[in-house]
């Protein structure tokens, strides 16, 4: 009985954002950037020539002659899973899109908001990928020959950690995993050999700031509210408790 409340509270918003979906709606921004000049918060890359980059690409090789062919798969698969959905393997297997429709919409507004905010900063940093920069480096993933399309900070790392960020807001007693997962995610970008370890940490940064600005945008919250009653309720988890 308790589920079935729950669905039938979900009848309306779930209804007005399906809708919103099929009408194949603009993607939503919560946070312009405007709001937020990425590059303004961020440090500065370590330079191509230095010691702090040619430790960075000592890392990749070593991460490249060590890593195993189940390591390689899996960094590809989220190569390819840039949405709220790549913490399927933390939360469980009915955590998917087909199930998700609200979740689903909520995680796909949450990653437009990263390339607006992320690739101005990498268009002022002009970061080389490390393969640019190191020829002998051989990616598992994808890349491009396109010498503009620059590294840091980096886009999947941002797109993780802030659907992390989201999804903690759903299910606060799956946090620390959830925050794991997304360390590990980030990590995969250098397991692809696509991105230096310090563009994963600028990513994070970027991440946090974003999030702190999406909470006053109240399609946001909505948008969040009507999810995380979708999840929990499909999941058959309790309501979180209001804090008194």
């Amino acid at each position: 009985m308790k589920t079935a409340r729950v669905r039938l509270c979900l009848s309306l918003p779930a209804l007005f954002l399906i809708q919103a979906a099929n009408a194949q709606a603009p993607r939503k921004l919560f946070v312009t950037p405007e709001q937020l000049n990425a590059a303004s918060i961020l440090p500065s890359p370590p330079a191509n020539n230095s010691s702090k980059t040619l430790e960075e690409l000592a890392d990749l090789h070593r991460i490249q002659n060590m890593r195993s062919a189940e390591q390689v798969a899996h960094a590809q698969a989220d190569d390819k899973e840039e949405s709220m959905f790549a913490f399927a393997d933390v939360v469980g297997p009915r955590f998917n899109r087909t199930s998700l429709p609200l979740t689903a919409l909520l995680s796909d507004h949450v990653k437009a908001n990263e390339s607006v905010i992320v690739n101005p900063a990498k268009i002022f940093f002009q970061r080389p990928r490390p393969y640019h920069l190191d020829p002998t480096l051989r990616p598992v993933c994808k890349t491009t020959e396109n010498l503009t399309d620059y590294s840091y900070p980096s886009g999947h790392g941002t797109t993780g950690y802030l659907e992390a960020l989201v999804l903690i807001q759903m299910m606060p007693e799956m946090r620390d995993a959830i925050l794991t997962r997304a360390d590990d995610y980030a990590h995969s970008r250098e397991v692809c050999g696509v991105h230096y370890a310090s563009d994963e940490a600028a990513s994070k940064l970027v991440a946090h700031a974003i999030i702190g600005l999406m909470f006053n945008n109240p399609e946001f919250t909505a948008e969040l509210e009507a999810a995380k009653i979708e999840l929990r309720g499909a999941l058959a988890i309790p309501p979180v408790a209001k804090k008194q």
